[in-house]
């Protein structure tokens, strides 16, 4: 999962985006508006979630808000601000905000604020990934294997591997880039090199291999990656 994180506290931004790595959500923080609305408005990226601050440099938190509305786009968003009034909660619930977390407030509430919104979006964020027996848990951050048993077993994976196989399980059977993989799971800026993905395909296969999942990713020659549904089952 992605999220774009718009903030312009240095110290609060920092630590905000720490602990979503941690959750293992792949974050690009920007501390201006402007900044923001061109990350929200290129193609190669896909965003789950957003969380803007209201005052920003450049466009503000409830501007950007209102141009994504205005755009038809359903990203769902979690405005921050120091402004407790009512009535400035309804200007940024007007504005197209879809929460409002009041400053100072604890990451614990921050996490559960964020999980709300994935459930209840229009872009539905299932609990869930499952491609056969192969089950990506959004709450416990883990991946089981069905087993014959009925039992289910953990694959321990890094934040990276986690990313990149919820990539491949929402894309099920298709050829994915390199490129699409880099866009989508290193933070922009982030510059990674050139075989960074061939290494984490490498160790994600490893691991899913240990577990019985072997053969699960094939390599495409000339063209990328594909998740193969039925081996998973």
């Amino acid at each position: 999962m992605r999220i774009l994180l718009v903030e312009d506290e240095v110290d609060l931004g920092k630590a905000i985006q720490r602990v979503l790595n941690r959750e293992k959500y792949v974050v690009d923080w920007v501390q201006d508006g402007n900044a923001a609305w061109e990350y929200l408005n290129t193609e190669w990226i896909e965003y789950t979630l957003a969380v803007f601050d209201w005052m920003l440099p450049g466009l503000s938190g409830v501007e950007l808000c209102q141009r994504l509305r205005a755009q038809q786009k359903s990203l769902p968003v979690l405005l921050l601000t120091a402004r407790d009034r009512m009535e400035d909660k309804v200007v940024g619930l007007d504005a197209g905000a879809d929460d409002y977390l009041v400053k100072p407030f604890g990451m614990a509430e921050l996490l559960a604020r964020m999980r709300a919104l994935q459930r209840r979006s229009p872009q539905i964020q299932p609990s869930q990934l499952q491609v056969g027996h192969l089950v990506l848990d959004y709450g416990t951050h883990q991946v089981f294997l069905q087993v014959a048993s009925g039992e289910t077993a953990a694959i321990a994976l890094t934040a990276k591997e986690f990313q990149t196989l919820e990539y491949f399980m929402k894309h099920p059977n298709q050829v994915v880039t390199s490129q699409q993989l880099m866009d989508q799971l290193w933070e922009v800026g982030a510059e990674p090199t050139s075989n960074v993905v061939a290494a984490q395909i490498r160790l994600l296969r490893r691991k899913l291999a240990d577990a019985g999942c072997d053969g699960l990713i094939e390599t495409v020659h000339g063209l990328g990656y594909r998740l193969h549904a039925h081996a998973a089952e």
